[in-house]
């Protein structure tokens, strides 16, 4: 079978889903934080990896293993614009139709 390969953009979005894991919103904090470094998909995975450790402590100690400034990571983490940007995020999800994650859209639908 032969299948041929179109461009795609990949497009990661925040969608936090409190309801079924409170520390979501924490969680997409930090790797927009860590994104402001250079560093956002390196943290998503670390995230990924280990789903269990995800306290506060752990984060930092995450981010210490990524070579973050922890004082600008902390401080992004918990700014308003992070908040802001990862409620934009969602929101822009519900009007899309995310119910779960991830979600892919098609090529010609832009969200």
């Amino acid at each position: 079978m032969e299948i041929s390969a179109r461009e795609a953009t990949v497009v990661f979005r925040h969608f936090p889903v409190a309801s079924k894991h409170p520390r979501s919103p924490a969680l997409h904090a930090a790797a927009e934080a860590a994104g402001r470094q250079g560093r956002f998909f390196e943290m998503v995975d670390s995230l990924y990896a280990d789903r269990g450790h995800v306290d506060d402590p752990h984060l930092w100690e995450r981010a210490e293993r990524l070579g973050l400034d922890l004082e600008r990571f902390e401080a992004d983490r918990r700014s308003d614009a992070v908040a802001a940007l990862v409620r934009r995020d969602f929101e822009s999800g519900i009007r899309a139709g995310v119910t779960v994650t991830p979600t892919v859209f098609p090529p010609d639908r832009r969200v």
